[in-house]
């Protein structure tokens, strides 16, 4: 078969188009969306050298998931564990990172903001209501582990990782945990402790602990300080589909 001059312009004006058209399809999901970023930014007046050495590490680990979030195109700003919690109004997702303080946390008003909040701070979960009170029932972290096993493979916050137990990290490392309350949507647990979640949510509007209703979306994940470059691909999947399940509007 022969084709004119003319169809094969035609042709390649197509292709073009098509081309273009994958371009803007391919476009980064979470464009635009702005992430209201916690972190410990300041040095504690006093601190040993041991603990601003903690801080300055868990800085730099908090700097590569801000990288990572930027490439799924996310805007993410930081601020200190200081900040007023009103401010993050108008932002699309609040990242409580584990390099904060805990105690110095301790009641924070980020439990009542109303926009979707993902955290990987364990001590932080009774204050934001995703657990009860008491540590290491409600709530705790386990030394050493890299294996989760996945319960709720459907789910959007599985981000496609089979049911099954899988592993997370290359090699062992410390890997919090909280017990949600029964309306929570549990995604995955500790092998062999399926009481204990490492990956949890609450829908807005849901009861989370203590009675309190989730004024937006919640999530709560296993990572440690310093874990997030260590991930393996399905804990990135997992990392992806936390934040993108959280920052995306519920259907009314």
């Amino acid at each position: 078969m022969r084709f004119s001059s003319k169809t094969f312009v035609l042709i390649a004006l197509v292709c073009a188009l098509l081309l273009s058209l994958g371009t803007v399809n391919a476009a980064p999901a979470q464009a635009g969306k702005r992430v209201f970023y916690v972190t410990r930014l300041d040095e504690v007046p006093g601190a040993t050298e041991r603990h601003q050495q903690i801080q300055q590490q868990g800085l730099a680990a908090d700097k590569l998931v801000a990288a990572h979030l930027e490439q799924l195109g996310f805007k993410v700003t930081f601020f200190d564990q200081t900040v007023d919690p009103a401010k993050a109004a108008g932002f699309d997702l609040v990242v409580l990172s584990s390099v904060v303080q805990s105690r110095e946390m301790a009641d924070t008003g980020f439990k009542d903001v109303k926009v979707p909040l993902l955290t990987w701070e364990n001590d932080l979960m009774d204050s934001l209501r995703l657990t009860g009170r008491r540590k290491g029932l409600d709530y705790g972290e386990v030394e050493k582990e890299h294996y989760i096993r996945v319960i709720n493979a459907p789910h959007a916050l599985a981000g496609g990782v089979s049911n099954g137990k899988t592993y997370v990290y290359p090699r062992d490392v410390m890997m919090g945990w909280g017990v949600p309350a029964r309306a929570a949507t549990v995604i995955a647990t500790l092998p062999g402790e399926p009481d204990k979640a490492v990956v949890f949510a609450y829908e807005r509007g849901a009861t989370m602990d203590y009675d309190f209703v989730a004024p937006a979306r919640r999530v709560a994940l296993f990572l440690d300080n310093d874990t997030f470059s260590n991930l393996s691909p399905d804990g990135v999947k997992l990392f992806d589909a936390a934040v993108a399940w959280a920052a995306q509007a519920p259907k009314s």
